[in-house]
């Protein structure tokens, strides 16, 4: 479904990816693991068009992105960290981002309704905690029922049951045979809910491969640990 190949992003002198070439398949769960600034955030912001690479490409359903936004229109995304329009009720935020879209989402209501957000509805966005902006995002990001999901932080601020909601969620959208992206610093959720694991280091992948392959490669049975074992290594190496 996406292919990434020789990418390479310097922001000034600082190198953050490093000729990355990867492939993220279809009705999978792939998630990018690394510590802060290992070069994530670039590569979704790549994907997503936000951030323009130096060298490389990126191909999405056979076609390559060379400007045209029009691909985006397939990707739901869900960021760490969202800033709607403080002014803005949670309905005129959901509506904006209808109008802008420009396309009908099927499952609006019921995700509203399942996230539990019918109250909160008339609410300027000021006054939401942290957690109800984030059951925004993730209904924004859903909606659309996009082939492409990309979750940056999905379960930040969000309550035990939220989070379980969420992750219900995604299972169910793996099983459409969805292109699913997740980062996280949770281990404990990459093991819960992914099928391949890339971890990224310095703007390079160091691993890349199945999460149950990682554990015996590893000889650990916590996905934290063998990912522990990864940096050690690397850091041994250099």
């Amino acid at each position: 479904m996406i292919t990434i190949n020789k990418l390479q992003k310097n922001f000034g002198k600082l190198e953050v990816l490093r000729s990355i070439d990867l492939e993220i398949s279809k009705g999978e769960v792939t998630a990018l693991v690394g510590p802060n600034g290992s070069g994530k955030t670039t590569i979704i912001k790549s994907i997503l068009g936000l951030v323009k690479p130096g060298s490389g490409s990126i191909i999405i359903k056979n076609e390559t992105i060379n400007g045209d936004c029009s691909y985006r229109k397939n990707i739901g995304y869900m960021p760490q960290l969202a800033r709607y329009p403080d002014n803005l009720t949670v309905y005129e935020v959901i509506k904006m981002i209808k109008d802008l879209r420009n396309v009908i989402a099927e499952v609006e209501n019921n995700l509203i309704k399942k996230f539990g957000l019918n109250s909160e509805l008339k609410k300027p966005i000021r006054t939401l905690s942290g957690g109800t902006r984030q059951k925004l995002s993730a209904v924004i990001a859903f909606m659309f029922d996009p082939e492409i999901l990309i979750l940056d932080e999905p379960t930040a601020s969000l309550d035990p049951l939220s989070s379980s909601i969420l992750k219900e969620l995604i299972r169910t959208e793996k099983q459409k045979g969805k292109t699913i992206i997740l980062t996280s610093h949770i281990m404990s959720e990459v093991e819960e809910l992914a099928d391949e694991i890339i971890f990224l280091l310095d703007g390079r992948i160091h691993y890349k491969g199945k999460v149950t392959s990682l554990l015996k490669d590893k000889d650990e049975l916590k996905l934290e640990k063998a990912v522990a074992r990864i940096i050690t290594e690397s850091t041994t190496w250099n």
